[in-house]
């Protein structure tokens, strides 16, 4: 079924995008060393759009940025809800 294929190649990429999440968030920690800057410097254009989103309004509270948490948690639902109807298709019952 081509509806349930684009439906779980959705679900992977909701996926592999929160993995690049979570690597983006780790390197921040990291910032002194030159290899993190370089790969935060390749991926600061993949995710920073996403993660402006919820940083517009949620500022960060004593000096800490909760803004990754929620958006972490919003791409987990909706990856849910695709991964779940992606099953469904398979098989109905």
């Amino acid at each position: 079924m081509p509806a349930q294929l684009l439906i779980a190649s959705i679900a992977q990429f909701f996926e592999l995008y929160m993995i690049l999440l979570v690597v983006r968030i780790l390197l921040t920690w990291f910032q002194t060393f030159n290899w993190a800057n370089q790969v935060a410097s390749f991926l600061s254009p993949i995710t920073d759009p996403y993660l402006n989103i919820f940083r517009s309004f949620i500022p960060p509270l004593g000096g800490l940025d909760f803004s990754p948490i929620i958006a972490i948690f919003v791409l987990q639902i909706v990856s849910e809800l695709f991964t779940s109807a992606a099953r469904s298709l398979v098989s109905p019952f």
